[in-house]
């Protein structure tokens, strides 16, 4: 299962700067989950403890009832409500059979303190759903 995991993290834009060796760690930190069509990942205003890069499938992100993205393979969520030790900010719900890796809180702090490039990638992106939202 490591060696599936590391494979579809090597495809992942945002871990693109780690080794080999540096994904082999995160992949034994993750733990891979499948959302059936229709069920919500993640939900506004509910408080999380996960983030999840999502392997195979389509999810819709939605704000307000509304929606504002979809997500597909290679595509990331979460990292927010952990940022800010706070509520999720949007709903993520599978559209297709949904498989994602993902990661808790403990870990994921200490991973993204090690990785200054996945931390700054997830910088750029936080900027930009937020452009996005705001409408500038």
């Amino acid at each position: 299962m490591a060696s599936k995991s590391v494979e579809a993290l090597q495809r992942v834009p945002l871990l693109s700067g780690l080794t080999k060796r540096e994904l082999q760690t995160l992949a034994q930190t993750m733990e891979e989950r499948t959302f059936p069509p229709g069920r919500q990942v993640v939900v506004e205003g509910r408080r999380g403890v996960g983030f999840f890069i999502i392997l195979d499938g389509r999810a819709a992100v939605t704000v307000g009832g509304d929606v504002v993205r979809v997500l597909g393979p290679g595509d990331w969520f979460g990292e927010t409500a952990l940022v800010q030790h706070d509520v999720r900010t949007a709903t993520v719900t599978a559209d297709t059979e949904l498989r994602c890796l993902t990661m808790t809180a403990w870990n994921f702090k200490p991973f993204v303190i090690d990785n200054p490039k996945v931390a700054w990638g997830m910088l750029e992106t936080m900027a930009q759903r937020l452009r996005e939202r705001d409408g500038g």
